[in-house]
């Protein structure tokens, strides 16, 4: 494979080291200059990397080619590149439809919307892709597995559901700050609650058939500190708040 990156962020990093872990047949990574030093650390951890002088050249070198840009710039970024007919495109620029990339791009390229998350780099990531493409999704299985959507709206739905890692991440330290206010040392609290959290996290992988229902009344005592606590949040606006903000984070995905 003759892989292209426009764009060297965060996102654009961790593909590329799990690509370079993977066992995927690559035969060469073109990453763009614009974060240089992303770009040279790459460049410096693999052969297979090499920087581009600037976009175009990293278009020119790939088969296949992930635009990683920020949603502010992509369109100024796209017009001012060259495809080429049949190329292979995978997009991964938040909150941009397929109607305006093919605009964007005015050229007959088979396109693929992705959202890989950044624990593609230990290749643990489950990367939604829409429409289902047979290369991509070997890719995206090379980085942990694939879930290839049937329609955009699953894909949008999905898009926005992703946007809920800041709250985990906000829930635990919330929760962390809490254990310190009552005296316990921070990283003694982090230490007990990261571990609980990934192990609820398996579970609910584990038992992927299991009503997700059934396992909070497994993880809760009838009367019990699990059942009081569920039912504070739930009673108290912590479920409205959490469907609110998806309903207004699906909102500004479909533009």
């Amino acid at each position: 494979m003759k892989i292209g990156f426009v764009g060297t962020g965060t996102i654009t990093e961790a593909m590329v080291k799990g690509m370079l872990g993977s066992s995927l047949d690559l035969s060469r990574i073109t990453v763009s200059p614009r974060n240089g030093e992303i770009a040279a650390r790459l460049a410096a951890s693999s052969p297979l990397v090499e920087i581009g002088a600037d976009n175009q050249a990293v278009v020119n070198a790939a088969d296949i080619l992930f635009l990683a840009i920020r949603p502010q710039i992509a369109e100024e970024v796209i017009k001012g590149l060259r495809f080429r007919a049949g190329q292979c495109v995978v997009s991964v620029v938040a909150a941009t439809d397929r109607a305006k990339l093919e605009a964007w791009i005015d050229t007959p390229v088979t396109i693929t919307q992705a959202i890989p998350l950044p624990f593609v780099a230990e290749r643990a990531g489950v990367t939604a892709i829409y429409p289902g493409n047979e290369t991509v999704a070997t890719i995206f299985s090379a980085l942990g597995s694939a879930v290839a959507c049937e329609t955009r709206a699953e894909y949008d739905l999905l898009a926005a559901a992703s946007a809920l890692m800041a709250t985990y991440f906000g829930i635990l330290d919330r929760t962390t700050g809490w254990l310190a206010d009552q005296g316990m040392p921070a990283d003694k609290a982090r230490a007990y609650l990261a571990p609980l959290f990934f192990s609820l996290a398996q579970e609910a992988v584990k038992h992927g058939e299991t009503p997700l229902t059934e396992l909070k009344e497994e993880f809760s005592t009838k009367g019990g500190l699990n059942e009081q606590v569920f039912e504070d949040f739930d009673h108290k606006g912590g479920s409205g708040a959490l469907i609110a903000a998806l309903d207004r984070v699906l909102a500004r995905i479909k533009g």
